[in-house]
């Protein structure tokens, strides 16, 4: 029996005209990639006001059978549309990641592989030379969450990778979230970590080259800083 694996992926203004296609292109190759699992596809349109159209998810829903959109007008963030995406999807095991695929592909794949075998969280763990590749203050802002992370009995150093597996037992977890933004991946491994027969282990992986990061202004860590407090209160 083939397990089923569905990819979840939330779209907010995709930065590139082809995205849609370049989802095709991706799906297919992680096919080969992983032959012995059944794939399935779930896109979230998280009220995108640019870059979408319904030629895009024409062209998706065309090329990949196993597929479903879901749509809605109002830009919610990353952490809802995720939850949208999650909670329809019917599957042995769910992976999420972002719209351009920012990750080496033998990375989800790994990703993939390494939650089928160990069932509980994959957290994708990026390793020093990603900070090569950010701006300096998103660095010195994410080593100093990692240090933080230590402190909160989270078992793994990196929360905010945007590469996670997780067993249908993960689900029903992250389905608990209510974070909206940014912190939906931190809330997730924190309520995770409080369940005793829950598996939460890191999984190398590795950005492509030439992934251009957004910025963070004050307003938006400003807003962050008031989740963050919020979930720890939980």
């Amino acid at each position: 029996m083939k397990y089923k694996v569905n990819i979840i992926i939330p779209c907010y203004n995709p930065p590139s005209a082809g995205w849609a296609a370049n989802i095709v292109s991706e799906y297919r190759a992680l096919q080969l990639l992983v032959p012995s699992y059944q794939l399935g596809l779930v896109v979230v349109n998280d009220g995108s006001e640019k870059g979408v159209n319904a030629s895009d998810f024409d062209l998706i829903k065309k090329e990949i059978i196993d597929c479903r959109i879901i749509s809605y007008e109002k830009n919610k963030g990353k952490g809802h549309a995720l939850r949208q995406g999650i909670a329809v999807s019917e599957a042995d095991f769910h992976i999420f990641t972002d719209v351009d695929f920012p990750y080496q592909l033998f990375s989800v794949a790994k990703i993939m592989t390494s939650v089928v075998e160990n069932k509980g969280i994959a957290a994708g763990y990026r390793n020093q030379t990603y900070y090569k590749k950010v701006p300096l203050f998103r660095k010195l802002l994410s080593i100093a969450f990692r240090s933080f992370i230590r402190l909160v009995g989270i078992p793994v150093s990196d929360t905010q990778c945007g590469l996670k597996g997780f067993d249908n037992e993960g689900k029903a977890i992250f389905l608990k979230t209510t974070t909206e933004r940014y912190l939906f991946d931190f809330e997730f491994l924190i309520l995770a970590s409080r369940q005793k027969n829950i598996k939460i282990y890191s999984v190398p992986v590795q950005l492509k080259e030439g992934v251009i990061f957004t910025t963070m202004g004050w307003k938006v860590l400003r807003t962050e800083l008031f989740n963050l407090i919020k979930i720890l209160m939980r």
